[in-house]
């Protein structure tokens, strides 16, 4: 499935149905009078999150979507029927934004089954047996019904993980998701091999926690050099980051020092999250070299640093315990309220 974690729609509620005029006539019945029902309410347009979807995908496909008006009201009294809602099923972690300049947050779905009316349909129409008055005994007016909603938004997505990785091209990050997930993200010998986030789920120690593997970056990122720095909103979420810096690296400080800044410019706090560094690759160099590595990259970044293999798993326990100690044990990226069972999904 190809990914897509923004998008454009058009949503509309239906509108209200308008009233019916009617009277009453009936063989035998000695009072007639107005009997024209109300119209039915317009179906509302409703996000929903589910579980089980990363991608915004089919939004490229279906991008109107329009929930059906109510019919109108009959004689007898009889009321229209009302539209049904529309329902448009999104993955958990989507924004709505509005379609202005600032691209303004309206909503955040960050739960399982979270729902919410983005637009309300109109009421229905009056019929014309409640326009009757003591002066007016044969109204012959009636109501059109309340007009539709409509709106152009944005549907951005910024996927829920608890840890984000995070490093230059090539250092070691995908490699790294498959040696402790059950992911399949793409390993070259060349540069930007991952080209869309991935998501893995660890379990270690009796704990899962999802990790999440962005594009690596590269300097002028926030500039837009390389794939820039647009997925950087899928680690905003994370309660960790895990820093990865090639060993074979001509200077491994200042490959640090490249990707901190490129976090810093894009803002969002990433910053501010906690961050395990690690010094990845060390299969191709000796201890001496391996421990001189380290302690350049130690004085460079002020944190502890953990010499790792991603290939050979060497050290990849050591990195695990550091972020089970920096997420927490009782909350998850999404609660699903136990819910497991998989559905078929579509957009509407």
């Amino acid at each position: 499935m190809h990914f897509l974690d923004q998008a454009k729609i058009f949503v509309r509620s239906g509108a209200g149905g308008p009233g019916a005029v009617g009277f009453r006539r009936e063989k035998y019945i000695e009072y007639g009078g107005p009997d024209g029902g109300d119209g039915g309410k317009g179906g509302d347009i409703v996000f929903e999150a589910v579980a089980g979807l990363n991608t915004l995908i089919d939004f490229r496909y279906t991008q109107h979507f329009r929930a059906p008006r109510g019919t109108g009201g009959a004689g007898s009294n009889r009321t229209g029927a009302g539209g049904d809602d529309l329902v448009i099923k999104v993955p958990v972690g989507t924004q709505i934004l509005a379609d202005d300049e600032e691209r303004s947050l309206l909503f955040d779905l960050t739960k399982v089954g979270q729902r919410i009316v983005f637009l309300r349909g109109g009421d229905g129409g009056r019929g014309n047996a409640s326009y009757k008055t003591s002066t007016n005994r044969a109204p012959r007016q009636h109501g059109t019904g309340w007009p539709y909603e409509e709106a152009w938004v944005w549907l951005r997505l910024k996927l829920l993980a608890d840890a984000g990785l995070v490093g230059l091209p090539n250092a070691g990050k995908s490699t790294f998701i498959n040696q402790v997930t059950n992911a399949q993200a793409k390993v070259g010998e060349y540069a930007f091999t991952t080209t869309r986030p991935q998501l893995g789920v660890v379990r270690h120690k009796g704990r899962e926690f999802v990790v999440a593997d962005i594009p690596g970056l590269i300097e002028g990122a926030a500039e837009g050099a390389g794939v820039g720095d647009r997925f950087l909103g899928h680690i905003e979420r994370c309660r960790v980051l895990l820093h990865l810096v090639d060993a074979n690296d001509p200077n491994v400080a200042e490959s640090y020092r490249i990707v901190r800044d490129e976090l810093e410019a894009y803002g969002g706090g990433l910053v501010d999250k906690p961050v395990v560094v690690a010094l990845n690759k060390i299969d191709t160099l000796d201890d001496e070299l391996i421990g001189a590595l380290s302690a350049e990259l130690e004085e460079a970044t002020g944190a502890e640093v953990i010499p790792i293999s991603g290939a050979s798993g060497v050290g990849v326990d050591w990195v695990l315990d550091k972020l089970l100690e920096a997420i927490p044990t009782n909350e998850s990226p999404v609660d699903d309220d136990g819910a497991e069972d998989e559905v078929q999904w579509s957009p509407v």
